[in-house]
Protein backbone atom coordinates (compact mmCIF):
# COMPACT_ATOMS: atom_id res chain seq x y z
CA UNK A 1 0.00 0.00 0.00
CA UNK A 2 2.06 3.39 -1.37
CA UNK A 3 1.37 6.52 0.68
CA UNK A 4 -0.95 7.97 -1.29
CA UNK A 5 -3.59 5.19 -0.59
CA UNK A 6 -2.90 5.17 3.24
CA UNK A 7 -4.04 8.66 2.99
CA UNK A 8 -7.17 8.32 1.11
CA UNK A 9 -8.00 5.43 3.37
CA UNK A 10 -8.19 7.48 5.99
CA UNK A 11 -10.03 10.57 4.35
CA UNK A 12 -12.38 8.12 3.84
CA UNK A 13 -12.98 6.76 7.19
CA UNK A 14 -12.99 10.51 8.42
CA UNK A 15 -15.64 11.09 6.21
CA UNK A 16 -17.41 7.92 6.89
CA UNK A 17 -17.55 8.34 10.96
CA UNK A 18 -20.19 10.99 11.50
CA UNK A 19 -22.41 8.90 9.02
CA UNK A 20 -21.58 5.95 11.16
CA UNK A 21 -22.49 7.65 14.51
CA UNK A 22 -26.27 9.39 13.09
CA UNK A 23 -26.51 5.38 12.63
CA UNK A 24 -25.76 4.76 16.15
CA UNK A 25 -27.84 7.35 17.55
CA UNK A 26 -30.95 6.59 15.66
CA UNK A 27 -30.60 2.86 16.50
CA UNK A 28 -30.30 3.79 20.39
CA UNK A 29 -33.30 5.88 20.18
CA UNK A 30 -35.07 3.34 18.36
CA UNK A 31 -34.25 0.89 20.73
CA UNK A 32 -35.43 3.40 23.22
CA UNK A 33 -38.40 3.61 21.91
CA UNK A 34 -39.15 0.62 21.65
CA UNK A 35 -38.52 -0.05 25.43
CA UNK A 36 -40.86 2.78 26.31
CA UNK A 37 -43.73 0.94 24.11
CA UNK A 38 -43.24 -2.32 26.51
CA UNK A 39 -43.16 -0.45 29.80
CA UNK A 40 -45.92 1.44 29.38
CA UNK A 41 -47.75 -1.83 28.03
CA UNK A 42 -46.93 -3.66 31.06
CA UNK A 43 -47.94 -0.91 33.31
CA UNK A 44 -51.43 -0.58 31.27
CA UNK A 45 -52.05 -4.27 32.02
CA UNK A 46 -51.10 -4.22 35.83
CA UNK A 47 -52.98 -1.07 36.48
CA UNK A 48 -56.47 -2.39 34.70
CA UNK A 49 -55.48 -5.50 35.99
CA UNK A 50 -55.76 -3.63 39.31
CA UNK A 51 -59.11 -2.33 38.53
CA UNK A 52 -60.58 -6.17 38.11
CA UNK A 53 -59.11 -7.13 41.81
CA UNK A 54 -60.35 -3.68 43.17
CA UNK A 55 -57.04 -1.74 43.69
CA UNK A 56 -55.85 1.10 43.01
CA UNK A 57 -55.00 1.29 39.07
CA UNK A 58 -52.54 4.18 39.27
CA UNK A 59 -50.59 2.79 42.42
CA UNK A 60 -50.16 -0.59 40.46
CA UNK A 61 -49.35 0.82 36.80
CA UNK A 62 -46.65 3.07 38.73
CA UNK A 63 -45.32 0.28 40.45
CA UNK A 64 -45.16 -1.93 36.84
CA UNK A 65 -42.84 0.68 36.43
CA UNK A 66 -39.31 0.91 36.55
CA UNK A 67 -38.25 3.77 39.21
CA UNK A 68 -35.90 5.27 36.44
CA UNK A 69 -38.91 5.55 34.39
CA UNK A 70 -42.08 6.87 36.59
CA UNK A 71 -40.50 10.30 36.76
CA UNK A 72 -41.47 10.69 32.26
CA UNK A 73 -44.23 8.46 32.41
CA UNK A 74 -48.43 9.89 32.42
CA UNK A 75 -50.46 7.38 34.08
CA UNK A 76 -54.55 8.21 33.78
CA UNK A 77 -57.44 6.46 34.53
CA UNK A 78 -61.11 6.91 32.39
CA UNK A 79 -63.61 4.78 33.81
CA UNK A 80 -62.02 0.92 33.07
CA UNK A 81 -59.37 1.94 30.96
CA UNK A 82 -56.37 2.80 32.18
CA UNK A 83 -53.72 4.82 29.59
CA UNK A 84 -49.76 5.49 29.94
CA UNK A 85 -47.78 7.26 28.21
CA UNK A 86 -44.01 6.84 28.35
CA UNK A 87 -41.63 9.19 27.24
CA UNK A 88 -37.71 7.67 26.06
CA UNK A 89 -34.71 8.80 27.15
CA UNK A 90 -32.79 10.02 24.45
CA UNK A 91 -29.66 12.04 24.23
CA UNK A 92 -31.56 14.53 21.88
CA UNK A 93 -35.03 15.79 23.65
CA UNK A 94 -36.55 16.69 20.79
CA UNK A 95 -36.98 13.42 19.53
CA UNK A 96 -38.10 12.34 22.58
CA UNK A 97 -41.80 13.45 22.15
CA UNK A 98 -42.42 11.77 18.50
CA UNK A 99 -41.08 8.50 20.00
CA UNK A 100 -43.55 8.80 23.10
CA UNK A 101 -44.99 5.71 23.65
CA UNK A 102 -48.89 5.30 24.72
CA UNK A 103 -50.44 2.43 25.65
CA UNK A 104 -54.36 1.54 27.02
CA UNK A 105 -55.44 -1.81 29.01
CA UNK A 106 -59.19 -2.13 29.59
CA UNK A 107 -60.73 -3.87 32.47
CA UNK A 108 -63.75 -4.55 30.91
CA UNK A 109 -67.32 -3.63 31.74
CA UNK A 110 -68.46 -2.65 34.81
CA UNK A 111 -69.55 -5.09 36.97
CA UNK A 112 -73.14 -5.63 37.55
CA UNK A 113 -74.63 -4.61 40.91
Amino acid sequence: MTAGERGQATVELIALLPLLLVAALAGGALLAAQAAGEQAGAAAQAGAMALLQGGDPRAAATRALPAAVRSRAVIRVHGRRVSVRVRPRLPIASLARPLTARATADAGPEPAP
